[in-house]
């Protein structure tokens, strides 16, 4: 059994992809739950905050739309506020939506009620639509795969919208689209033809059987994908990551990349919107399904129904690869500032020449490491460090001296800078803390009024008495 895929990012600029499925909407109302209700034992929630996400089949395109995809949004929603307000996310997303209004039915609505990152309480919505001009839908579908779709994405929630599956299929497939598919039900016979669907454990094993180890849940799957005439199918395994089956290649078994476990809302979303994403920006099955196995690991640490940049699946891709070298010319400087942000890391910069690196300097940088998750340390080149000191400096080379900073265990990154001070660089990076040694006032710190007006802070720290480059050099000459 294959374990193993070579990864990097896909153009997903270049896709174009229709979503088309069961549209939801996500409200969430969040506050403290302090004592209990009086009237009956539930606990009271005073809410302070209200959010509103694109949920089902929408929050598919919104996965995509968040990667760079060209997206587009088929469904049904109700003649009411809710689907108003779908319609309004999606706009801001810059998704191109084909709503089709059916009156009397409201738009599906999920409210949950949060207290302490915890839900308390769901509130469904919904009617079923049962195929409500599933007609429109099916010519809706027609029209985009002739018109150079990428991929087409079926998003089946069971409430209706895709009662013409099988028709949806056939349009794409004669027009030599894929067809990817999120399954419900115990009907995977309406699938027939698609390129790949994307079960969890349960429902494959609610139609194939329970498996006792995984060798038979990739022959059953196998299985199930010829009685199908499925080109794949990619069963996710919570926990235990994800398995493909494709035809004439060995199952390929994706462990799990999550971090932590905070939310598993929109997993599934997320896993079929990365491997159509990839799949339409031209990667094949396995690193589609490899990236989306990443995604996933991502997404689940959030709260809510969420969705990756390619920030963070940049960063996750780099640290699986060992991650950034500490010596960073600017622009992978800014790439991995880029993705530390995206994992919601804290950045550190400070800045100095470090042309005799000294105690004081070991134990300035350790105390600037502890203010954040990395410590970026901007070095002055040799011309700058020559206008600054004089001539006869600097004693070690701009290498030499990056190499020795990049050697400490409380630095990250090392980036050399040519300018008489970092304010430009400082200000590219908008660290969220700046260090600066000595007895600067903040203000006076070159890069402190980026920093702050982006919402950083400037720290000034002290250095160790009698810790001084000159000196040390001053002592060696004589």
């Amino acid at each position: 059994m294959e374990t193993a895929v070579n990864q990097s990012l896909p153009p997903f600029e270049q896709a174009r992809v229709l979503v088309l499925g069961d549209l939801m909407l996500d409200r969430y109302w969040t506050g403290s739950a302090s004592r209990i209700s009086p009237e009956a034992p539930v606990p009271v929630v005073r809410v302070a905050d209200t959010e509103e996400r694109p949920g089902g089949a929408a929050n598919v395109a919104l996965n995509m739309a968040r990667l760079g995809v060209q997206a587009s949004l088929a469904g049904m929603v109700g003649e009411d506020e809710a689907g108003a307000s779908l319609r309004r996310l999606m706009d801001a997303a810059g998704i191109r939506c084909r709503f089709h209004v059916c009156p009397g039915v409201p738009t599906i609505t999920k409210l949950r009620v949060i207290s302490q990152h915890q839900q308390l309480l769901r509130l469904d919505f919904e009617q079923r639509l049962n195929g409500a001009d599933a007609g429109a839908l099916l010519e809706d579908t027609r029209a985009a795969v002739s018109s150079g779709l990428s991929a087409l994405v079926l998003s089946d929630y069971g409430k209706g919208t895709l009662e013409r599956a099988p028709e949806l299929i056939a349009a794409a497939r004669t027009a030599d689209v894929p067809v990817l598919v999120d399954p419900k039900g115990l009907d995977f016979e309406r699938y027939r033809g698609a390129t790949l669907i994307t079960p969890n454990l349960a429902e494959f094993e609610a139609v194939a059987g329970h498996c006792a180890h995984d060798d038979q849940l990739a022959e059953r799957g196998e299985r199930l994908r010829v009685e199908l005439d499925l080109d794949a199918m990619l069963i996710t395994l919570s926990e235990r990551g994800m398995l493909l089956v494709r035809a004439g290649h060995d199952p390929l078994h994706l462990p799990t990349r999550a971090r932590e476990v905070f939310d598993v809302t929109g997993a599934g979303d997320t896993v079929i919107a990365v491997v159509a994403a990839a799949l339409a920006a031209g990667r094949d099955l396995a690193e589609a399904a490899a990236l989306a196995n990443l995604a996933a690991g991502i997404v689940v640490g959030k709260l809510g129904t969420g969705f990756v940049t390619p920030a963070e699946l940049r960063g996750a891709l780099r640290s699986q690869r060992g991650g950034w070298s500490s010596l960073l010319a600017e622009p992978d400087l800014l790439l991995a500032v880029e993705e530390a942000r995206a994992m919601g890391e804290r950045l550190v910069m400070t800045n100095g020449c470090f042309d005799l690196l000294h105690e004081g300097h070991v134990a300035y940088l350790e105390q600037a490491r502890r203010l954040g998750d990395r410590l970026i340390v901007a070095v002055n080149d040799d011309d700058s460090v020559r206008r600054l000191k004089g001539e006869g400096r600097p004693v070690n080379t701009l290498t030499r001296r990056m190499a020795v900073l990049a050697g400490l265990a409380s630095v990250d990154w090392v980036v050399p800078f040519s300018e008489d001070t970092p304010e430009r660089l400082i200000c590219a990076v908008r660290p969220d803390v700046l260090v600066k040694g000595g007895d600067y006032r903040p203000g006076a710190i070159a890069g402190a009024d980026c920093v702050q007006a982006a919402g950083g802070r400037v720290e000034v720290l002290p250095y160790v008495e009698g810790a001084s480059t000159s000196g040390i050099i001053d002592l060696i000459r004589g």
